[in-house]
């Protein structure tokens, strides 16, 4: 190689390089914008559908009159019907993670309306998770701020996927979480450019987050009486988890593939959905939004048992029927809901009829680790994640690690033994 071509070689390096790592600041930077813009819509929406002004938005459904419970989903659920049909007889909204890893062109647009829709759905009380809406349009932010920058596939694979869990962490205030879930979930491998691109923008879009999210976990531990052999309870509760996580997966893979066509349909088919949502929160409340409610009240102990097994069974029963029904939405914190209830069962079960004595707060949280294991195949992400939301004393994060670990393990021994016959 000749001297002056060596040079151009040099410089060319060394411009990419230097976009790299501008885009890994911007791509944090716009992903904390995105967090915080879609947090405050949700907000929003939500004190909008409920007529509420302070609390949660479990407060908000607790206080609200009962025509308020039942149309509010229902109104919600037309109007992001009516937007999707819209939508998508116009673009195809790709998955993100494949778009991502395919190197797929990021429909920017479209997918920022679509972030938005999620949204609106989920502020009016649809059972879906809210964490879709902040991954997609900090992708597409993300991609809109180094387009026209000199990256190679494999750069831009790692800055979209780095975005994704970048918007995670900014709206649940979870920056190790968000960056894990890059790394493990999106992007699929260990690479150190990888990891630290991931670490670096989660915490970046945590800071700028954080005049809106307050950096407040979004569950509070009530700091109950604690011992070490939960560690070998939550191993014990790895068959109920990968039980519950496995119908829990196929429960939602079957209602996607009988999804409504995009149709007019999508308008009544989502509009029934929210109302059959509204109908049964008149009896349970913690039902309507993402599952926080149910993951909060299953830390605070407030479930009784008959509740409780009720959540397991309607939450994800209402989640697929959202599906079904044509709409689009996370499915971490359905999953989580779900796993605490199972957990929170459990408990008060052996509270209740037994002579031990268990932490409700610490069996729900480690039985939803190993439910989120289960319906997203990473079991060290889940730890991490469920803890993050509780931010317990720190020795627990081995007990929700046993759990996840466990289930993991169990399920691919199951894998492999159904795959064998």
């Amino acid at each position: 190689m000749s001297g002056r071509a060596e040079s151009g070689y040099i410089r060319r390096v060394n411009r990419r390089t230097l976009e790299f790592g501008c885009g890994v600041v911007l791509v944090g930077l716009l992903a904390g914008v995105a967090g915080a813009a879609t947090t405050l819509l949700l907000h929003w929406i939500e004190h909008l559908t409920y007529h509420y002004s302070f609390g949660t938005l479990l407060d908000g459904v607790t206080g609200a009159s009962p025509v308020r419970r039942v149309l509010g989903p229902m109104i919600g659920g037309a109007l992001a019907g009516l937007g999707w049909w819209l939508l998508r007889r116009r673009a195809r909204i790709p998955s993100l993670t494949t778009a991502i890893l395919s190197h797929e062109p990021i429909p920017r647009l479209a997918m920022s309306l679509d972030a938005g829709l999620q949204v609106l759905l989920v502020g009016s009380g649809a059972s879906l998770g809210r964490e879709g809406a902040p991954r997609q349009l900090a992708a597409a932010l993300g991609d809109l701020g180094t387009s026209r920058w000199a990256l190679t596939p494999q750069d831009r694979e790692i800055l979209l996927g780095c975005a994704a869990g970048a918007g995670l962490a900014a709206v649940y205030s979870v920056p190790m979480g968000g960056a894990l879930f890059a790394v493990q979930i999106v992007l699929r491998t260990w690479q150190l450019r990888a990891v630290g691109t991931a670490l670096l923008t989660s915490a970046l879009a945590t800071a700028v987050a954080a005049p809106i999210t307050h950096l407040q976990t979004p569950l509070s531990w009530p700091d109950p009486d604690l011992s070490y052999l939960l560690t070998a309870f939550a191993i014990l509760l790895a068959p109920l988890a990968v039980a519950v996580g496995r119908g829990f997966n196929r429960l939602m893979a079957y209602a996607r593939g009988h999804a409504v066509g995009d149709s007019w349909v999508l308008i009544p088919a989502i509009a029934t959905a929210g109302l059959l949502v509204g109908l049964c929160s008149r009896q349970w409340p913690e039902l309507p939004g993402n599952g926080k409610s149910v993951l909060a009240i299953s830390v605070s102990s407030s479930l009784t048992l008959t509740s409780a097994l009720a959540l397991v069974i309607l939450k994800p029963l209402l989640t697929a029927v959202f599906l079904r029904a044509g709409a689009v939405g996370g499915m971490l914190t359905p999953a989580l809901a779900t796993g605490a209830a199972l957990g929170s069962v459990v408990a008060l079960a052996l509270n209740t009829w037994t002579p031990l004595h268990v932490s409700v707060p610490a069996v729900a949280l480690a039985c939803a680790a190993g439910v989120l294991a289960i319906t997203q195949g990473a079991p060290l992400w889940a730890a991490l994640f469920v803890w993050e939301l509780a931010r317990p004393p720190l020795w627990l994060l081995i007990v929700f690690l046993a759990a996840a670990t466990a289930a993991h393990l169990l399920n691919q021994q199951m894998r492999g033994a159904t795959a064998s016959e």
